[in-house]
């Protein structure tokens, strides 16, 4: 049975002796299935016995690059953590916001001022890997109460050599963030405070970086082999496009396709050639979905897919990779959308969800422009339409009427900027996958 390893812990585990065995096993157990990989869940290692490097401790400093200066207690790995400095909202599921490959190349400031009151569980991590380069908490449990947790969150951390510091006035940093917009930062023990300085002039934005190609798969490969419906009919096959998808897409998409978990520059051609897929599926992932790196190869066969009137499905980055593809531009948003209540409104039907996002950029209106964007300016060129359709707006956000979904005219294809799988968050939008599978039935069948 093939196991893909996760690139963070890999030297761990093989030098630990430890099982290779991981335990996301997203075709496990599914009619028709018989020899379904496995890969292994961020927390896996905490579970083998794999030994830990040594723990941060002492006094702590957090500096940003507007000016602001905050003092705390130093957790997890030791080193220091720099990035954009970013919040979220949500109460619970720290584990998953931390295995969010959305999260590569930022420092992650929880708002909720207890994390990790619960611990760490194995098989409820999103990646293989931890992607926040810091952790910014109130207070970070150190003993948690839970029948089923494995360790601590700062054991986590050290797993991935990811730096943490608690003690630290959030709600300051947040109302910081939400006036200024998301700044770079860096953090250390304080009496690294000059180096740190040094550090933080020199530190560079991460969205130059090609953080999709750092989170994504590197060859293709089927998690679902045979798989059958409950009337012993196979499955269609689904050619899910990872820029930095979340385990839990996954698992959803499994339920519903065969799916060939690819690579992001993986070419239209070889996708229907070689893998005679029936649909395709952009996931989320983290950056600036303009970058001229594999964010804008996976752009591209979104384009030849809707070209050839294949069902397509966006979510998160892929919504706004469809977004350019049509001629639109992206633009950075002053603090983002980054928790599990946003609302979120269908213009079609008139219904209000709450959603789970974890996004930075957005696509703009074709009308009212780059709404609730970042003080920077930061935006795309403009651009022409890659594949010649109309696309409208169907989902706006309720607060900032920022664009949150697009549907092709006369395409099977629409993209979402939540996260319909919800991990954590409310599953309102949780039928969108099965809209999907119908979406792709009826194409299937010559009805689109």
């Amino acid at each position: 049975m093939p196991i893909i390893m996760g690139v963070r812990f890999r030297q761990k585990l093989m030098s630990g002796g430890a099982t290779q065995t991981g335990s996301f096993h997203p075709g496990g157990n599914q009619r028709g299935v018989t020899d379904a990989p496995s890969f292994l869940d961020a927390a896996d290692g905490l579970a083998f016995g794999v030994d830990l490097p040594p723990a941060a401790e002492g006094p702590g400093v957090l500096l940003t690059a507007d000016g602001g200066r905050y003092l705390g207690t130093l957790f997890g790995a030791q080193g220091y953590g720099e990035g954009e400095l970013v919040f979220t909202t949500g109460m619970m599921g720290y584990q998953e916001s931390l295995t969010d490959p959305s999260f590569a190349g930022q420092v992650l400031t929880f708002t909720y001022p207890l994390i990790g009151n619960y611990g760490i569980h194995q098989n409820a991590s999103e990646s293989s890997g931890v992607w926040p380069r810091g952790v910014v908490v109130r207070h970070a449990m150190h003993q948690p109460d839970h029948r089923h947790s494995i360790a601590p969150v700062a054991d986590l951390l050290r797993l991935h050599e990811v730096p943490g510091i608690e003690g630290i006035d959030t709600r300051a940093i947040t109302q910081r963030v939400r006036e200024l917009g998301t700044v770079l930062c860096v953090f250390g023990p304080e009496d690294h405070e000059d180096l740190l300085r040094t550090r933080l002039r020199e530190l560079t934005s991460p969205d130059l970086e090609d953080l999709v190609d750092q989170v994504s798969i590197s060859s293709p490969v089927v998690l679902n082999p045979g798989a059958l419906d409950a009337l012993d009919q196979p499955l269609p096959r689904l050619g899910a496009l990872d820029c930095g998808i979340k385990f839990n897409i996954l698992r959803n998409l499994c339920r519903h396709f065969e799916v060939v978990w690819c690579p992001p520059d993986t070419s239209f051609d070889t996708l229907v050639h070689q893998y005679n897929i029936d649909a395709l599926f952009c996931s989320n992932g983290p950056g600036d979905p303009a970058h001229s790196g594999k964010a804008t190869d996976a752009r591209n066969t979104l384009a030849r897919a809707v070209q050839a009137k294949l069902p397509v499905m966006g979510i998160c980055l892929g919504h706004q990779l469809m977004g350019l593809a049509s001629g639109l531009q992206t633009y950075k948003m002053r603090y983002g959308h980054r928790g599990a209540n946003q609302p979120v409104v269908d213009l079609k039907t008139g219904l209000v969800s709450i959603t789970s996002q974890n996004h930075g950029f957005a696509v703009a209106d074709p009308d009212a422009g780059m709404l609730a964007a970042h003080p920077s300016g930061a935006c795309s060129s403009p651009g022409e339409n890659q594949h010649g359709a109309e696309v409208v707006v169907r989902f706006v956000n309720a607060n900032d009427r920022t664009v949150e979904g697009l549907d092709l005219v006369g395409h099977p294809s629409f993209t979402v900027q939540f996260h319909p799988e919800a991990c954590p968050g409310p599953h309102d939008a949780a039928p969108l996958f099965q809209q999907f599978r119908a979406i792709v039935d009826q194409a299937m069948g010559g009805g689109i």
